[in-house]
């Protein structure tokens, strides 16, 4: 069976991933860590630090891009409205990492630093642009950005409930999801009745000409994968 190069990396990647989750719950996200994930998984470390340059950053972001493309396959199975996909995708996203909290917890440490920020920031709106394109969104104007923006904040917040949870099966969490989830739908139900009304029009011939403007950008392949 012949192998492409970019398999061998995919491989690769995951060994020291998976080698990555026994270290980092002790030392974190660091350079330390990958320098015993390395040993431990067997990977050549030339190719290792190929295809980590940066070091900790890129193992820590490589191993949230892993859950958003896991995700990314779970997608299509989703069923129901689109609120209940929503919350569907968020709680499958933390499942995901169910028993691998110190991992999620030493990553948001990492990415609060002010010189990882940008890189956090990122990598969250990968997860709700996965979301919302693997649930089917076809806007392409200022709502592309709009959308992702306010799933990016329900899903950073509720990261952060879950990592203080104890509650039996993360109820609490459930319960802090489902009432962010309710906020943003009530958001959307205000945008909707919105441009319906009499200030729509005045909006469009003012701001709204010029957000019109505004496309998403061209698509670029997920993170954390080399292209075949």
């Amino acid at each position: 069976m012949t192998d492409t190069m970019g398999e061998r990396h995919d491989l690769a990647r995951d060994a020291l991933l998976d080698a990555a989750l026994i270290h980092v719950a002790f030392d974190g996200w660091s350079d330390e860590t990958l320098q015993r994930v390395i040993a431990d998984s067997g990977v050549e470390p030339a190719l290792a630090h190929a295809l980590f340059p940066r070091g900790a950053i890129d193992l820590a972001l490589a191993y949230h891009y892993r859950g958003d493309r896991q995700l990314a396959e779970w997608l299509p199975s989703v069923q129901g409205g689109m609120t209940a996909k929503i919350t569907q995708a968020i709680w499958h996203r933390l499942e995901l990492v169910e028993g691998e909290k110190e991992a999620v917890r030493r990553g948001a440490t990492l990415f609060a630093l002010p010189i990882y920020s940008a890189e956090g920031a990122s990598a969250i709106w990968n997860t709700a642009d996965t979301i919302w394109t693997g649930l089917g969104d076809s806007s392409t104007d200022y709502n592309w950005y709009t959308k992702r923006a306010t799933l990016s904040a329900v899903y950073s917040a509720t990261v952060l409930f879950w990592l203080g949870d104890t509650t039996p099966d993360h109820s609490a969490t459930r319960e802090f999801l489902d009432r962010r989830i309710e906020n943003v739908m009530q958001i959307e139900k205000a945008k909707a009745k919105f441009r319906e009304g009499p200030l729509a029009r005045l909006f469009a011939a003012g701001p709204g000409r010029l957000l019109d403007h505004v496309r998403k950008p061209a698509v670029r392949p997920m993170p954390g994968r080399f292209e075949r």
